[in-house]
């Protein structure tokens, strides 16, 4: 279930899907990177200006699934317009900052974005863009990333499966927001 907030600005209501802290594992794999399976955590807040506040970290996992080391970390803001055009700022450990242009899907939850802009650092990798794509699947929130670099054309890099992270204070609202229910409860499911 997509619950919409009171305190969200009303542009990023076609993004409300994404709200919430998210946790999952993936898929790495780029040519001259060590291929891993990862975990991620990923935050999509809000403070009632046009925005969402965006975070992410990811941790290379050994076969166990036990943390081994950082993967990468990034942060950055989305905006959505009228027309469901969307941009997002994002800043990543390695040294690079780019600005992305996407847009979300008619009538479901799943935004593409390319990358219209890329400054790296002196220290940063080779990079010269890259593509993503965001979908809210059967209450899962899933993604996949490609890159390009001078020397390997745009292929897929990462991708991962997040599952949203229920906090007690979830679970507070949804109580909350159930209403008076009948002392046996059974009336609730006819």
């Amino acid at each position: 279930m997509i619950e919409i907030p009171s305190d969200l600005h009303p542009d990023l209501v076609p993004l409300a899907f994404l709200l919430g802290n998210w946790t999952g594992a993936g898929v790495s794999d780029f040519p001259g990177a060590e291929k891993c399976n990862f975990g991620q955590e990923v935050s999509f807040s809000h403070d009632g200006r046009d925005f969402l506040e965006y975070v992410s970290h990811s941790w290379v996992l050994d076969g166990e699934g036990n943390k081994v080391r950082p993967l990468e970390s990034e942060s950055g803001y989305w905006r959505i317009d009228k027309d469901r055009k969307v941009e997002v700022v994002m800043v990543r450990d390695q040294g690079v900052i780019e600005i992305w242009y996407g847009e979300l899907a008619d009538k479901k939850p799943q935004i593409d974005l390319v990358t219209d802009a890329v400054a790296r650092t002196a220290a940063s990798g080779p990079y010269n863009g890259g593509k993503r794509l965001y979908g809210y699947v059967k209450s899962d929130l899933m993604w996949v990333g490609e890159k390009a670099t001078p020397e390997v054309e745009l292929r897929p890099y990462m991708s991962a499966h997040l599952k949203k992270v229920v906090t007690p204070e979830d679970v507070a609202a949804m109580a909350k927001s159930l209403g008076d229910l009948p002392d046996d409860g059974i009336a609730f499911f006819k």
